[in-house]
């Protein structure tokens, strides 16, 4: 059920929503993992089983794990608990693409070819809420937390549906006392309400219109293909996987927040960055975050010599690409980002940091609209022909007819709203009038009511507009839903 959907806005939510505000405080976290339940069984049926199963292995591993004494039983019971997590993701993520590696090796030495029984579906949502549930029993572990001993308050951590099919990863100590006890505000919702919007109009109105432009340019033959095309292809491409991914996250927070929770920020303007490494600060933060804390540190981190910190920090990204998607292009894609930040760490870092700004940025959005070539296309060596003709300066810079088709008006204006808000300059523009208000005393009662009223109009004209698009559009998937 995507949010971005008729029956979610008109029919889903407005059923919960009332039913978790008027029922008691006893009941809300048994009603709502019951919608959650059933938000994740309208998309996946049978596999809402699967889900269930982790709450339930989780829960008694949680609680074997904190009454164990510090040594190696302690240290078995967790291998054991990451690895009955992991098999489940591995067997319908991996095993298609493992299975294809080894049957690249037996054509090598002329050896028949391993028939898999049947296509394995990916259930959605696999990867962050296996993730989750890994950092709970990894936290108990550490005794950064207790075990929960209400297996529906843990079923609520693992299955809420704000944050369930395409996170944000929320870790189980940043949330387990607001599963306990939260305040619900009408300040809260509103702002929740605002989130919200914003986050479906990214989806809708910009996400969705540049990404029709990107697959459009992504499926042409190589022989179609114009350095013109290619670059407004991957310009388009980079634009929608940022906005699809933090308008599905604000969509996340925004419910979070009508429902009383407070989620970590996931976003944070990451095409403004100047280095890589800030990249990775300020975009997916909660994956990110993540694997630093449950894999990078644990390994050693940057304590053990830079020989073993740059290849922590290789096996890190190689596992991050590779998190994302089963396909060696994912993996290249990885590898690349974790190559990039080795070489911030050293000379080129250093000679990067004395350099112009303007430059800098210039660095990291050329480096991801190359690397993103990788993470959108479905083998490297097609992901090759597309680099060789955004750099082949040929003679041809032409639109190939069908592609120029979607090169309208329409489409400027959103490729200009995307490259302008892919920047700081909404918050930037309200700070600004919020300092201004602050200034002219004398009218402050006066400028708040027209601030409000408006960013009141603002969301209404957004929410209006995006369910005309949804109304009138096909075009509407979620990129991060396959991961």
């Amino acid at each position: 059920m995507l949010f971005s959907s008729i029956f979610f806005l008109f029919f889903f939510l407005p059923t919960v929503l009332p039913a978790y505000f008027f029922c008691g405080p006893s009941l809300r976290n048994f009603l709502l993992f019951v919608f959650s339940l059933f938000f994740y069984a309208w998309g996946e049926g049978f596999y809402v089983f699967l889900m269930i199963g982790s709450v339930i292995v989780n829960y008694f591993f949680g609680l074997l794990i904190y009454r164990k004494q510090e040594g190696k039983s302690k240290k078995n019971l967790l291998f054991l608990a990451v690895v009955c997590n992991l098999s489940p993701l591995i067997y319908f993520k991996y095993s298609e693409f493992f299975l294809s590696i080894v049957n690249d090796c037996l054509a090598v030495l002329h050896i028949g070819a391993i028939e898999f029984p049947q296509s394995v579906h990916l259930p959605l949502g696999i990867s962050f809420f296996t993730f989750q549930a890994l950092s709970y029993v990894i936290d108990v572990y550490r005794k950064d937390t207790k075990p929960q001993k209400n297996i529906l308050d843990l079923g609520l951590y693992v299955a809420l549906f704000p944050q369930l099919i395409a996170g944000p990863i929320v870790r189980y100590h940043d949330i387990v006392r607001q599963i306990r006890d939260r305040a619900l505000s009408i300040n809260q919702f509103a702002i929740g309400v605002e989130r919200f919007v914003f986050g479906l109009s990214k989806k809708t109105l910009l996400a969705n219109p540049l990404g029709e432009v990107a697959d459009a340019v992504f499926v042409l033959p190589g022989d179609s293909l114009t350095i013109s095309t290619a670059w407004a292809g991957i310009i388009c491409y980079t634009l929608q996987i940022y906005f699809d991914f933090s308008g599905y996250s604000d969509m996340a927070i925004g419910l979070g927040k009508m429902f009383g929770f407070d989620f970590l920020e996931n976003f944070n303007y990451p095409y403004f960055s100047r280095s890589i490494r800030e990249f990775w600060r300020r975009w997916h933060i909660s994956l990110s975050t993540w694997f630093k804390d449950y894999l990078y540190i644990p390994l050693g981190g940057n304590r053990c010599g830079k020989a073993r910190m740059y290849l922590n920090l290789l096996l890190v990204f190689f596992l991050c690409g590779l998190w994302h998607g089963a396909s060696w292009t994912f993996v290249v894609w990885g590898l690349l980002h974790g190559l990039f930040i080795i070489f911030e760490h050293g000379k080129f870092g250093r000679w990067l940091t004395l350099r112009h700004p303007l430059i800098r940025h210039f660095y990291v959005i050329l480096f991801l609209c190359n690397t993103w070539v990788f993470f959108r296309v479905d083998s490297i060596s097609q992901a090759v022909n597309y680099l060789k003709v955004m750099y082949t300066f040929g003679p041809s810079y032409k639109f190939y007819p069908l592609t120029a088709l979607y090169f309208d008006l329409h489409f400027f204006c959103v490729l200009i709203a995307g490259l302008i808000l892919s920047m700081p300059v909404y918050s930037v523009f309200f700070q600004s009038i919020y300092q201004l208000r602050n200034r002219v005393s004398a009218t402050a009662k006066l400028s708040h009511y027209f601030g409000s009223s408006c960013r009141i109009c603002t969301l209404g004209t957004l929410f209006l507009f995006s369910i005309m698009s949804m109304a009138v559009g096909s075009y509407n998937p979620f990129i991060y839903f396959r991961f």
